[in-house]
């Protein structure tokens, strides 16, 4: 597709957004692939992974509030929710959470189990959802709701 001009392709904002960050973000080093939540047998990730991770108490009351469930990962201290790449953008997740880009694990013994499987090929929650759940659940007002100050 070209521009109106038929100078070069038409940008979506979610691309400029994205090349926007990119070119913002300081460089990282490589993560081992292994470091990474591994995505069940059969499925793909087209968005790319991120994901959210919240202390294993919050698990049990958030699961019921979504109306769709991607990919969970558990161990006895946390809950991973697989969401899709750049789902932090313009949110900021409460607190006790923490958004990882690339679903990178950290330093853990043994990789958490898989306890949630969805039906189909994508393993995203959506994140949206799983935000106004997790906002619900520690109390915090989600970001557009917040009064703004001058």
């Amino acid at each position: 597709m070209t521009g109106t001009f038929g100078r070069g392709p038409v940008l979506s904002m979610d691309t400029l957004v994205r090349v926007r960050r990119e070119l913002a973000a300081p460089r990282t080093p490589v993560v081992d692939a292994s470091r990474r939540l591994v995505l069940p047998e059969g499925m793909t990730a087209p968005l790319g992974c991120d994901a959210v991770t919240v202390p294993a108490r919050f698990g049990p009351l958030i699961l019921p509030r979504l109306p769709r469930v991607g990919c969970v990962y558990a161990d006895e201290a946390h809950w991973w929710w697989l969401v899709p790449s750049d789902s932090d953008y313009a949110l900021e997740w409460p607190v006790p959470a923490r958004y990882t880009t690339g679903a990178v694990l950290p330093d853990l013994a043994r990789a958490p189990g898989l306890i949630h499987r969805p039906e189909g090929e994508l393993p995203y929650t959506p994140p949206i959802p799983l935000y106004l759940a997790l906002c619900r659940i520690t109390g915090t007002t989600p970001t557009w709701s917040r009064p703004v100050s001058a």
